[in-house]
């Protein structure tokens, strides 16, 4: 197994990607932290699943864009394991706007997703560092998009709060080097629930992309592991898992 014995924090491990990610490091051996703000019952149901089928997990509520709560977040973690060894910053908030209504795009909207997008990540890090720096072959994933390769997502501020998320996993792997990697993936349009996005969109997604079809969830959580645990010559740099949107724009 891939990550027999190490313990991992995945933030927003209750559902979609952050579920599937938890659900393979599981198999591979990792004990993981299902980290959730108000998803009680989903992070809940991704333990039980892990418990069921021989895996260690804990869920563990705290909100990635309060700093009291993250260093709990972890300093938890370090009591319950004694260790960390990586992080998967993929807690994420957008709410649908389109880029053309600009008056609607408001700062209540700007604010959360800058503070969970961004700080929050940032807050995840920063708290992490020092347990991460003590474990051989520690890593950070941080889940950006697409978003700012293309201008386009939910929202102006998504894409903005995705392009930050990118400069500051190059600005970590300078921080956190050599002990820790520190690495995004980008992925595409992926079927989840996230930003509520109407199943047509889906569909007209898979249409456009060079593969005909969009990544999954599955997908995602497969170059998780790859970076936490092969990519090891690999840090500051971002993975896209888009089916080749951005490689191979369409004319």
């Amino acid at each position: 197994m891939k990550l027999k014995d190490r313990v991992a924090i995945v933030t927003g491990g209750g559902t979609g990607m952050g579920r599937a990610i938890c659900e393979l490091f599981a198999r591979e051996g990792a004990r993981v932290v299902v980290n959730y703000s108000a998803s009680r019952e989903a992070a809940e149901a991704v333990v039980g699943s892990i418990q069921a089928h021989g895996g260690e997990a804990v869920a563990v509520q705290a909100s990635v864009a309060d700093d009291a709560e993250v260093r709990a977040l972890v300093n938890g973690t370090a009591e319950r394991w004694g260790r960390l060894d990586i992080l998967v910053n993929n807690a994420g908030w957008s709410q649908r706007t389109p880029h053309h209504l600009l008056d609607e795009l408001t700062d209540d909207i700007w604010d959360r997703t800058l503070n969970v997008n961004l700080r929050g990540a940032f807050y995840c890090m920063r708290a992490a560092a020092p347990l991460l720096k003590k474990q051989p072959g520690a890593s950070i994933i941080n889940v950006a998009s697409i978003a700012p390769y293309t201008g386009d997502g939910s929202t102006i501020v998504y894409a903005a709060s995705k392009a930050g998320l990118i400069s500051m996993t190059k600005s970590f792997a300078r921080v956190m080097a050599p002990e820790v990697r520190v690495n995004a993936i980008a992925p595409g349009m992926v079927h989840t629930r996230f930003a509520g996005w109407p199943e047509e969109t889906f569909t007209v997604s898979a249409q456009q992309s060079p593969l005909r079809r969009i990544a999954t969830v599955e997908e995602v959580a497969s170059a998780a592991l790859y970076l936490a645990a092969d990519a090891t010559a690999m840090t500051g740099d971002t993975l896209r898992v888009d089916c080749g949107v951005i490689a191979i724009r369409r004319a």
